[in-house]
């Protein structure tokens, strides 16, 4: 009997010595193949980079525009790169694009500018309008700027309408179809999970909640967000028009008009989009090569002209150097894009103490006069937003103004954590109000109740039984809904006080309603229209400066973030990187935008789950 137990034991004791070493080899070939991978890209002299001469700059816009990109590991974004591999969610900081356009103006080495915008994902009117005001800036140079394309949607013409000239190919298409705000309405689905949506809220169009209520949107939302999307359309339209040159009458906003213009031209897309004004040529990929060889040489490339792409030109014009610094002063400029989130967030989201900890930063800064807070946030918790509106508070203490600056979206929270500032500058198409207070609390007792699982026992309170296994007990129902009464409360009175205005005045425009920037304007809940430059300005004219720099305040990273940062980013200027399509598929779109709807609400953590957030604020 020992000699078999001692017989197992060494089998047992072998057997997890073979798979220990060949868990370390494994692991240890996977480092080996990555080091090797590292060192030749870092020790490659085949792709230089450098700005090719009498070139054009070519841009490939790629996902949404944002003010601020999502933090990613460098190491991730290393081996995607050299992988070849397509980002799930691209992203392209407007500060850059608009840096590269003012540099490439003034550069010799470029000839003029080609835009590929077919992978341009819905970005909001701000951020289209900024970008399209820098290639207005770049045209100013005599340069000449292309817009190529095979489809032209609705913010990829945005931008196509500054070009000199709007080429589609003779199979491509231009369809320009509005603004709309549907949602996804999951009531059916919850009953069929038994699932319990408790809700609390206050604010007759607070709509964010009715995805799990109702199979369809409230007529209290419909009229409110038509009212906010027309005006916007209307922006949209009008800029446009400006941009082209032609009349309203060229936007169909019904479907019988775009069938009879149709029908004149044989139901070709590219026709009608040549006949009537929205595309000055029709070409194909060798004549668009040929065009483009009028002011470039010919290049043994994929397009077979000389251009310079707007990825390695980034690189030369803005490489990862210290600052100089020109002047003693600086007004700071603390980025707050995203849901707002309780806790530490990376940069892409907003952390109620990671944001928080930013302002922090500029208030201690001695060489920091002003700050600049520049939101495009939907909002989120509620708690995370309060944490936030302090620091403001204790820069306007430290007597260092504050100016709110609001991008797309500043609405709810985004509103919250803007109100305290001395001065709010909106772009005219911000989507800002939303001055509303909602609860949720899921629990899924009739789930487990139907899967044979129960939840019972005693507590020493009534206050002991709150769970998600059991449903929610009457009075911990009005407890919450007295909370989020509460909150609502101090939500009006915050912007009453704030902004000058009769509580009445407040609650009469507030009840969740979403409110465009240039209206917002007219009902005192901003200060201005106008862009972050002018935020800039007034920050500096509150701080009484004339000189100064701009400096925006990001999270200091450790020492040893910093150092794989610099290596993995000096791998990547060492290796070539080619764009893989995006494979589309309409039914997978319509998967993935549900679960997204859903996982939006999933993610928010209020310790005290109320919410100041503007879920319906979101368009496509």
């Amino acid at each position: 009997m020992a000699e078999s137990r001692s017989w197992t034991k060494s089998l047992f004791v072998g057997t997890w010595n073979v798979l220990n070493f060949s868990r370390k080899l494994f692991f240890n070939i996977i480092f080996i193949a990555i080091a090797v991978f590292i060192i030749i890209a870092l020790s490659s002299d085949n792709d230089k980079l450098s700005v090719t001469p009498d070139s054009m700059l070519k841009i490939d816009f790629k996902g949404r525009l944002v003010i601020e990109e999502q933090e990613v590991d460098p190491f991730d974004k290393f081996m995607q790169e050299a992988l070849e591999q397509e980002d799930d969610n691209p992203e392209m900081l407007v500060r850059d694009l608009v840096f590269a356009l003012e540099n490439a103006a003034q550069d010799n080495r470029i000839k003029g500018l080609v835009l590929n915008l077919q992978a341009l994902m819905p970005s909001g009117l701000d951020k289209l309008r900024t970008v399209a005001e820098a290639i207005d800036s770049f045209k100013a140079s005599g340069k000449p700027v292309y817009a190529v394309g095979d489809y032209y949607s609705r913010d990829q013409y945005y931008l196509a309408a500054h070009a000199d000239k709007i080429v589609l190919n003779p199979m491509g298409a231009v369809l320009i179809d509005g603004y709309g705000r549907y949602g996804v309405y999951m009531k059916d689905f919850l009953d069929k999970l038994k699932v319990t949506a408790n809700i609390f809220r206050v604010g007759t169009y607070k709509s964010a909640i009715e995805p799990f209520i109702r199979n369809d949107m409230s007529e209290a939302a419909k009229e409110a967000n038509k009212a906010w999307l027309d005006k916007y359309w209307e922006q949209y339209k009008a800029d446009v028009m400006t941009a082209r040159g032609f009349d309203e009458a060229q936007f169909d906003e019904k479907l019988s008009s775009l069938i009879e213009k149709f029908k004149a031209v044989g139901g070709d897309f590219s026709d009608y989009a040549l006949e009537y004004g929205w595309v000055d040529e029709l070409k194909s990929r060798e004549q668009v090569r040929e065009m483009m060889l009028e002011h470039v040489e010919e290049a043994d490339n994929r397009s077979g002209y000389k251009l310079t792409s707007y990825n390695t030109y980034m690189k030369i014009i803005n490489p990862n150097l210290p600052v100089v610094e020109t002047s003693d002063a600086k007004i700071a400029v603390v980025v707050a894009s995203g849901t707002i989130l309780n806790g530490n967030q990376k940069a892409g989201a907003i952390g109620g103490d990671s944001t928080a900890r930013l302002l922090r930063k500029a208030r201690k800064d001695d060489s920091v006069k002003a700050v600049v807070l520049h939101v495009d946030s939907p909002g989120g918790s509620a708690f995370a937003s309060e944490v936030i509106r302090q620091e403001v508070l204790n820069l306007k203490a430290a007597g260092k103004p504050v100016v709110a600056k609001m991008g797309t979206y500043a609405a709810s929270g985004g509103y919250w954590i803007s109100a305290s500032s001395d001065y709010i500058v909106a772009s005219p198409s911000t989507i800002t109000g939303s001055i509303g207070v909602f609860g949720l609390f899921m629990t899924y007792e009739k789930s487990l109740n139907y899967l044979g699982i129960n939840s019972d026992g005693v507590g020493s309170t009534e206050l002991a039984d709150l769970s998600p296994a059991r449903g929610m007990s009457e009075g911990y129902k009005d407890l919450f809904q007295l909370n989020v009464e509460n909150l609502y409360g101090e939500f009006i009175n915050l912007v009453a006080t704030e902004r000058n205005l009769s509580v009445d005045t407040v609650d009469g425009i507030a009840q969740g309603r979403v409110w465009i920037g240039e209206t917002a304007l007219e009902l005192g809940l901003v200060d201005e229209l106008g862009t972050l430059d002018s935020a800039v300005a007034k920050a500096a004219e509150l701080a009484s400066i004339d000189n100064y720099d701009i400096s925006y305040v990001k999270r200091s990273l450790s020492p040893q973030e910093l150092f794989w940062k610099e290596f993995f980013g000096q791998a990547l200027a060492s290796t070539a990187s080619a764009g893989l399509s995006h494979v589309q598929s309409p039914l997978l779109d319509a998967i993935k935008h549900a679960v997204n709807h859903f996982d939006e609400l999933y993610r928010l953590n209020d310790p005290q789950g109320v919410y100041i957030y503007c879920l319906q604020c979101k368009m496509h």
